[in-house]
């Protein structure tokens, strides 16, 4: 089937409908579209460790970074201090491994926050707002439980380009 004058048509359902046309110039010689190719990253240091999950995968321009809890590089513990300490090291991790890997702050697009106890919630947020000049799009969930008995965990998405 012959890609030229491919015209997608989009029917809304109910009410009135709405048609949408785009009008494309594809040849069957004109090259492929393939899709992007993803990347299983792992973290500096991290690697041999036969962890169960990638520190980030990147799909094309886009790097989903995995959970990040508030323990120092080089350590297994939490930092001390509760919930605005515990976030101060998260974010800080997580801005060091978007360096790992090609990104910074500016590139995050969203952001997921677990909380132990959503009550910390506003003294998170102290701390959170300070790592963005533009603030991504974000979700806060509570919820039962975090590794190392965290008080936060952080995953986020960034984009570059």
């Amino acid at each position: 089937m012959s890609m030229r004058n491919l015209v997608l048509t989009a029917a809304l359902v109910g009410g009135s409908g709405c048609v949408v046309s785009v009008d494309s110039d594809f040849d069957d010689a004109d090259e492929a579209v393939t899709p992007s190719t993803v990347e299983y990253l792992q973290a500096p240091g991290t690697e041999g460790m036969d962890l169960p999950f990638s520190a980030a995968v990147r799909s094309g321009e886009t790097l989903y970074l995995s959970g990040m809890l508030g323990i120092p590089p080089d350590t297994r513990q939490l930092v001390e201090g509760g919930i605005q300490p515990e976030t101060r090291q998260t974010m800080m991790n997580i801005s060091q491994r978007l360096e790992d890997f090609g990104y910074s702050m500016d590139d995050v697009v969203k952001c997921t926050v677990f909380l132990a106890d959503m009550a910390e919630w506003g003294a998170m947020n102290e701390v959170y707002k300070t790592f963005f000049r533009n603030p991504p799009a974000r979700s806060a969930v509570g919820v039962s439980g975090i590794a190392l008995n965290g008080r936060v965990e952080i995953e986020c998405i960034a984009h570059a380009g």
